[in-house]
């Protein structure tokens, strides 16, 4: 007689009999048969199969234009696409690609070039046939059962009924863009001890970091995982006793859609969608959370043996409302603003030992957060105040962390980045002074006057010590006669920021004004070169036209305000001249010219230099707009006046000067500031000029860039094209982006990129000054961390008022 134990045993078996898709009863719905084939097309799902109650379709999905993925969905879910499973989710393919079940009963996918992307590596299959529970299965020609199927090889999602075996895995997306079904840096695993795991891994490689969530205990030999209608996950042990994984009462099952995802953030959810009831077709917007682990995904994920932790590098991650959020700190933003996962930057240089001065930098409190990396230095004990002293001195030091009289000194890059409001402990974060300013090219801050070897005169006779002195002021004299006129500077400087040059200085250093860079709105751009310090150093020398007849006390007030301005998307103002009628400002030299020049030319930025271009003139402009002590309104945004450094980081030049021009200078004939295509309409209209007058110029800059084509191609003639601002919303509003981009395959593969910069632009050139966004939200919504509502029709506002 079987003992208790071994019934209960049966009785669990016989259960997952029901629920088990290999079970005899399982439906199956259409069959593909060999010979058929089944090509994407349009922006729609192509269906090849779908199962017999309809809830799953097998086919391809649409990403963007000309992106498919061979992949299984949810059918009935139209309002919201769910894909369950995918073949090629590294690979999408193009039009022309193929998907096809051969005569000798091989499925394959073949991109438009003919290439195999992707094979289940079976042969002789009878037929494809789609189960009810969200099972492709492939039928053995020998009626022998499953030659292959899609349960057994999971991708980021597993279904009720479905079974994970030791050794199986779920890698998650790598973003949450839905376009991207690429593999993640998140792994769920059942390992060979039986131990459910998750973990991180070193993309692209699988080199697995240590788990950030383990099953309690070791688990016995022969266990499996199984998705439970009625309760959720659970992990099935070699005595038939449950471990639960996720757990949620679903009291109807048959009523609800479940699916368990290991999400882009590395939490593994249990989601319920209801089903509709008989004769009604509304659906909700979204699925719903049934329940989810870890408990906290940012305190979980640990760095001890490498890896970014929950979030990117020099990023640190907040968890609320069951979503994760990864976040930078003060004066970092994001490496890829579509993925804020992929980590922060520093807006700012990171300290050289050999030219750190402590006064240049502050530190900034994170209270209840810490980068929980390797600390290069523990101190201890130390309170606050000496660790804050500590971290200054220290040029290597890029956060120190206090707690319970510890000091903890860490280096870039910073990992495993959390908040926890149960920490106590404190983040002291360094960035730079807002009001510092470097020094120029070849001079670094504190440097000591070069010995005049006043030592070894310490022991001569007086005699000999005048003798010694008359020459060296020889010596001095000699030098300053021979060298170029160029490499003299007026050591005057005003309020600590500025040089104040002569002018004949700054001609010498231009060759009498001989090569010129540049004209524009404020004036021309000569090419010039000056010793600062020990080393000579390209500068540009803008002569200013026209100027406002300030007085001299106004003009330099204005160029102090100018000169205590610091940030890396600004052109850095080096020194100026105030000489009788004579107005020039020294700049620091931009080695790859303006944005103009680099975007119109023949050979076009890439997509990604375009995007960093957008993104840092936004950052410069939401500083002169709201972090300056004063704020700044530029008055001129367009690609003339954005330079680019060695590295093509965008540089916004000449603001502040829009002040210091005549009432009557302008660039088109008006008595308007700015110039023709980029104006804002309320300087035709006599109304009260504020910052969105450049809110306005940049979105029509930032079409420019995403279209690499000007506003106004040509201003005359009867071949003039189509004013960019007007045709973007058409193509917008009749959802035709690719007609703006049709000859870039960069910006039409990274299509909701695409949509969103389109959408910032036509929110900031809206008519209405009041319906366009600040520069800091326009900067939010570039990088993602706002979300884009669907623009108005720019002239919408000014029409309906009449």
């Amino acid at each position: 007689m079987a003992s208790s134990s071994q019934h209960k045993h049966q009785l669990f078996l016989s259960l997952l009999l029901v629920l088990h898709p290999l079970s005899a009863a399982a439906q199956t719905g259409p069959n593909v048969t060999r010979g058929s084939s089944l090509s994407p097309q349009g922006n729609k799902p192509a269906l090849w199969a779908q199962s017999p109650a309809g809830d799953f379709a097998f086919g391809f999905v649409p990403l963007q234009p000309n992106q498919f993925l061979l992949a299984i969905w949810f059918a009935k879910i139209t309002t919201n696409l769910t894909v369950v499973w995918s073949a090629n989710r590294d690979q999408p393919v193009q039009t022309g690609s193929s998907a096809s079940l051969t005569r000798n009963g091989r499925l394959s996918l073949l991109d438009h070039n003919g290439q195999e992307v992707w094979s289940p590596g079976v042969g002789d299959v009878a037929y494809a046939t789609m189960l009810d529970a969200g099972n492709l299965a492939l039928m053995a020609s020998d009626g022998m059962g499953y030659a292959w199927q899609s349960f057994e090889h999971p991708t980021d999602t597993i279904l009720p009924t479905q079974v994970m075996n030791k050794g199986g895995l779920l890698s998650s997306r790598r973003s949450p863009s839905a376009d991207d079904y690429s593999v993640g840096r998140f792994q769920l695993r059942l390992l060979p001890d039986g131990n459910l795991c998750l973990n991180t891994i070193a993309l692209p490689t699988e080199h697995a970091y240590e788990a950030y969530w383990l099953t309690k205990g070791t688990l016995g030999t022969g266990s499996y995982l199984v998705f439970n209608q009625s309760s959720g996950i659970q992990e099935v042990q070699e005595n038939s006793s449950l471990v639960n994984v996720t757990y949620a009462n679903i009291g109807s099952p048959g009523h609800y859609y479940q699916r368990a995802t290991l999400d882009p953030d590395g939490v593994f959810r249990h989601y319920t969608y209801p089903k509709p009831a008989t004769g009604n077709g509304s659906y909700p917007d979204s699925w719903t959370v049934a329940s989810f682990i870890p408990e906290n995904i940012c305190s979980a994920v640990i760095v001890e043996k490498g890896g970014s932790g929950a979030c990117g590098f020099n990023s640190y991650c907040q968890f609320a409302n069951n979503q994760k959020a990864c976040l930078c700190p003060e004066r970092y933003s994001y490496v890829d603003p579509g993925n804020s996962s992929k980590g922060c930057m520093p807006d700012f240089a990171e300290p050289r030992c050999d030219a750190y001065d402590s006064a240049d930098f502050e530190l900034t409190a994170m209270p209840n957060t810490n980068w929980t990396n390797a600390a290069y230095e523990w101190l201890s004990p130390m309170q606050e105040d000496e660790c804050r002293q500590s971290c200054l001195e220290d040029c290597r030091c890029m956060v120190a962390i206090s707690k319970d009289g510890d000091c903890l000194k860490k280096a870039m890059p910073l990992s495993g980045g959390r908040v926890d409001p149960g920490y106590g402990g404190k983040s002291l974060f360094k960035i730079p002074r807002v009001d510092s300013t470097p020094p120029p090219p070849g001079l670094s801050r504190g440097r000591k006057s070069p010995p005049v070897i006043v030592s070894a005169m310490l022991g001569c006779s007086a005699f000999v010590n005048i003798l010694l002195i008359s020459a060296i002021a020889l010596l001095f004299l000699s030098s300053h006669r021979k060298r170029s006129p160029r490499a003299q500077i007026d050591s005057r400087t005003v309020g600590g920021h500025l040089q104040a040059f002569s002018y004949h200085t700054l001609e010498a250093a231009t060759g009498k004004y001989g090569e010129i860079l540049g004209k524009g709105a404020f004036g021309t751009v000569y090419k010039g070169v000056l010793t600062l310090g020990e080393a000579e150093a390209l500068v540009a020398v803008k002569k200013l036209d026209k100027l406002a007849r300030d007085g001299e006390k106004e003009f330099r007030a204005e160029m102090n305000a100018i000169g205590r301005t610091h940030h890396k998307n600004l052109v850095q103002l080096l020194g100026f001249c105030d000489e009788g009628p004579h107005r020039l400002l020294v700049y620091e030299f931009m080695s790859n010219g303006s944005l103009a020049s680099y975007l119109f030319g023949e050979n076009k930025p890439s997509w990604d230099q375009r995007m960093q271009i957008a993104f840092g003139v936004a950052r410069g402009l939401s500083y002169l707009h709201e972090e300056c002590s004063s704020q700044t309104i530029h008055c001129d945004i367009k690609p003339e006046n954005i330079l680019l450094d060695d590295c093509f980081t965008a540089r916004i030049s000449d603001f502040g000067l829009a002040k210091l021009l005549m009432r009557e200078q302008t660039m088109t004939q008006t008595d308007i500031r700015g110039t023709k295509g980029y104006v804002a309409p309320e300087w035709f209209k006599k109304r009260a000029i504020t910052a969105k007058v450049d809110v306005y110029s940049f979105g029509v800059m930032l079409l420019e860039i995403v279209c690499c084509r000007k506003n106004i191609e040509l201003e005359f003639g009867s071949d003039a094209g189509p004013i960019l601002t007007e045709w973007a919303y058409d193509c917008y509003s009749e959802k035709r982006l690719d007609a703006l981009v049709e000859h870039d395959e960069e910006a039409r593969s990274n299509w909701r990129m695409l949509e969103r910069l389109v959408a910032v632009a036509l929110w900031c050139i809206q008519e209405e000054p009041s319906m366009r966004p600040s520069m800091k939200k326009v900067t939010q919504m570039l990088e993602g961390a706002v979300e884009v509502s669907v623009p108005p029709d720019p002239t919408s506002f000014i029409s309906s008022m009449y």
